[in-house]
């Protein structure tokens, strides 16, 4: 009797010990959405951010409690955190997520307002940046949307090539407007847009172009 007994105990302990060891182990994310927007100030491109800040509102009344977005401008050097103009994740309560929200666009529309131009686009610090605040968040689907002409010029003494981990990161271009020297060759707009899908997607990520800004309801479905 007492073997039996010692047995179901011996048993017992295993099972804690597993159920204890498959906790620790599990996966951290949650299925919470996490999203980090890019905003390129350099240049005439500051000009567009009009059209981001629609982004943003139809960001704001999409994501749900629990998600979490930030939104960051790329000027000469991006991979800092004092280039994140706005960052939350919203509460449970509804009540508290909505003033989260009205806040936040707020401080958007603010710095919009009175934005300047860059001198250089840092584009790769923007998007490194992007990758660690979306890995903090613990959010299980993860989306990095960039509002960029996708030209990078960077600082003198700026190191940038190397690649970047994008596990489990879609990667949205959106508005990816032309220059004026893709108009004399449009191989270079295409060239940019191929080298960036190359990057991401060797980095693990996942990529897409969105320029009809109107075709934003689907946009994080993926």
């Amino acid at each position: 009797m007492k073997k039996i007994v010692k047995v179901k105990k011996n048993f017992i302990i295993l099972l804690f010990g597993l159920l204890f060891f498959s906790y620790g182990c599990a996966d951290s994310t949650t299925r919470a959405t996490g999203v980090y927007m890019l905003m390129d100030t350099s240049g005439t491109y500051a000009k567009e951010l009009t059209k981001a800040h629609s982004i943003i509102n139809y960001l704001l009344g999409t994501l749900q409690p629990g998600d979490s977005l930030a939104v960051a401008r790329i000027d000469s050097g991006s991979f800092s955190e004092k280039d994140i103009i706005g960052k939350a994740t919203f509460n449970t309560r509804p009540s508290v997520a909505n003033n989260q929200k009205r806040l936040f666009e707020k401080t958007v529309a603010k710095f919009i307002k009175g934005a300047k131009g860059s001198r250089h686009t840092d584009i790769t610090g923007g998007m490194l940046q992007a990758v660690e605040y979306l890995q903090e968040t613990g959010a299980g689907n993860r989306h990095i949307f960039i509002f960029s002409d996708l030209e990078e010029d960077l600082k003198k003494g700026h190191v940038r090539d190397f690649p970047i981990r994008f596990d489990g990161v879609s990667v949205v271009a959106l508005n990816v407007t032309k220059l004026r020297s893709d108009n004399v060759d449009p191989r270079e707009y295409l060239t940019r847009l191929e080298s960036w899908q190359k990057r991401v997607e060797e980095g693990g990520g996942k990529w897409k172009v969105i320029n009809d800004l109107e075709r934003l309801e689907n946009i994080l479905a993926e």
